[in-house]
Parts: C-alpha cells; sequence; structure tokens
C-alpha cells in the first residue's frame, strides 16, 4: 500500500510472527538460548514468561528454525483450549501415532511412550511446546506434568516448553499445580523493550524491509511510539503501520510525532499525557546509556543516546 512511498520492498510492521524480522536484545538471546537449550537437552519444563505482545511466539518460531528437522520431531500447540480427549488427538497426529490410538488412553500413552522411545535411540529430540499456555485447562496442566514423567533412567523423553503470559505464572504458584512448577528447570521472563532498544526494534523491521529509518520516522515520532505502545512490539507495530499510513495518506514524509499523537489517539493508547517532544529521556536503571555531553546556553544540545538511536541523530 505505501511501500512505495517510503521507499520499502514490502510491509515492515505485518504482525506476523516473522523470525526475519526478530530483533535479538540481550534479554530475546537469552530466551532464545533457553528455548534451544531445554529442547536439545532434553529438559523436564522451560518455562518462558511474558506480556501479550512481547514477542514469545517469535522467539518459539525462530527456536523451531534453527533445530535440524532431521533429528527433531517436535509438536508446537499454539491454541490450547481444548478437552483432554482433544489433546491426545493432536498429539497422536503430530507425533505420528498409529490410526485411533486416541481413542483409548492407555493405548495413548503405550503407543506415544514406544514412539518417543525409538525416537530417542535414533537420536531424535521430541519436544512439545505449548505457547498460550495460560489458557490451558487445569485439567491439561494436569496432563502436562504427567506426561513430563515420561522418560529412561538417564533422559526426559518428553521435553516440554511453556510459553504464557504472567497469569500462567501466577497460577503455578497455586497449591493444586506446585507438581508441576517443581518440574520447571528454566525459567525466562521476557520484558518489554525500552526506548532504546523500541528505536533498534523500528530500525531494525524498517531496514528488513529494504528502507532507510531515517528517512520514514523522526526521532521525536520514535520517541513518541515508546510513550504509547510502553515498549510492547506488537502495540509498536501497530502504531508504526497506522502512522505510516496516515503519513502516505497526508504525503508527509518522514513521520513525525504529531501523527503518532493522532494514531494513538485513535486506538485509544493515549490514556495518559499526550506526548511532547523534551530534550531529556530517562530510561531504566538497567540499560546503562551514553549521552552527549550538554553545551552552556539557552540553546542547548538535546540529550539523546548512542547506539541505536545513532540512525536518529542529526
Amino acid at each position: 500500500m505505501y511501500e512505495r512511498f517510503y521507499g520499502l520492498a514490502e510491509l515492515p510492521f505485518e504482525l506476523t510472527s516473522n523470525p526475519r524480522f526478530l530483533l535479538l536484545t540481550p534479554k530475546h538471546r537469552e530466551v532464545l538460548s533457553n528455548l534451544e537449550h531445554g529442547m536439545a537437552t532434553r529438559k523436564g519444563v522451560t518455562l518462558v514468561i511474558g506480556e501479550a505482545g512481547t514477542g514469545k511466539t517469535t522467539l518459539i518460531r525462530a527456536a523451531v528454525r534453527r533445530e535440524n528437522s532431521a533429528t527433531t520431531q517436535y509438536a508446537l500447540l499454539n491454541n490450547p483450549t481444548l478437552t483432554r480427549d482433544e489433546f491426545m488427538e493432536f498429539l497422536a497426529f503430530t507425533y505420528q501415532l498409529p490410526p485411533d490410538s486416541a481413542k483409548s488412553k492407555p493405548v495413548f500413552l503405550r503407543e506415544l511412550d514406544r514412539k518417543l522411545r525409538d525416537n530417542l535411540a535414533r537420536g531424535i529430540v521430541s519436544p512439545l511446546i505449548i505457547d498460550e499456555a495460560q489458557s490451558l485447562s487445569h485439567e491439561l496442566l494436569e496432563e502436562v506434568r504427567l506426561l513430563a514423567n515420561m522418560e529412561t533412567d538417564d533422559a526426559k523423553l518428553l521435553p516440554i516448553t511453556l510459553a504464557g503470559q504472567p497469569e500462567l505464572a501466577t497460577r503455578l504458584n497455586e497449591m493444586p499445580l506446585r507438581q508441576l512448577k517443581q518440574r520447571v528447570c528454566l525459567r525466562c521472563d521476557l520484558a518489554p523493550l525500552d526506548i532504546r532498544e523500541t528505536a533498534a526494534y523500528i530500525s531494525t523491521r524498517i531496514k528488513v524491509a529494504g528502507g532507510d529509518p531515517a528517512q520514514i520516522f523522526t526521532r521525536e515520532a520514535v520517541m513518541a511510539v515508546f510513550h504509547y505502545s510502553r515498549g510492547i512490539p506488537r502495540v509498536i507495530s501497530v502504531v508504526c503501520d497506522n502512522a505510516m499510513i496516515s503519513g502516505f495518506a497526508a504525503g508527509v514524509r518522514p513521520v513525525t510525532d504529531q501523527i503518532v499523537n493522532e494514531v494513538s489517539k485513535d486506538f485509544d493508547l493515549a490514556r495518559g499525557a499526550t506526548f511532547t517532544p523534551t530534550f531529556t529521556f530517562e530510561t531504566p536503571q538497567s540499560a546503562p546509556t551514553e549521552q552527549e555531553p550538554e553545551t552552556e546556553g539557552p540553546a542547548k544540545r538535546p540529550r539523546f543516546m548512542k547506539g541505536a538511536l545513532a540512525w536518529l541523530l542529526p
């Protein structure tokens, strides 16, 4: 729609979990490493917690893509709002168990155990990955716990990854689920992006799409995007995409903070003060930054971070 206007080869802010556009911040690298390690070393349960839209699904897809298809047979469940029978059907189909094996739980467990042991003997890892795991019923969480018990004397047969929103962590603290929580061997939390990471996220996606970030968003616009999105990648993409549509419709390039303000109001994101450009912008203490020195007098030079924000500097 607006690709030619902004000099792009493709749309940069589509809401698909495409690993091509993945920005690997230090935290994202940690989560990706945990996912890969949990699968490769046959850990019991790997837990990934993050707010909606922080990139859990994209990281899962990136981890799966990195696995050798010749040595991995994985089951990826994106919609876990299933009954126990439907869950068994899903596993039976994905792990290629004999027909009708899901119609009887004893038969299903016997055939699944046989399949997983056969894969182990052939050097094939058989991870089960459940996304949106906060939506699992208590009954299925109990089934997951029991499946995590499938093992030989020295190896887990079914390494399990649970990725979900913070409600999942809350549920695992409940007394009835304490046994499942005890089986968590790896846990990582995916936090929202800070302002430097937000700028890098926008820059990365535009560059992958074939564009020049400095020609598409002003530095004030990027700061406005961070202000309204609170660093949630999915919201960043929504705001940026719609701001680019508005800029295209108005014939304005690069996109300004005024356009971002208008778009954010349309999406009911402006629940606090409207963003206004300032020459100082605090970042989380956990993200050390380098700042340019200020000059004396009324014409102070704006203080912006180097690194990921360098493309925004004049």
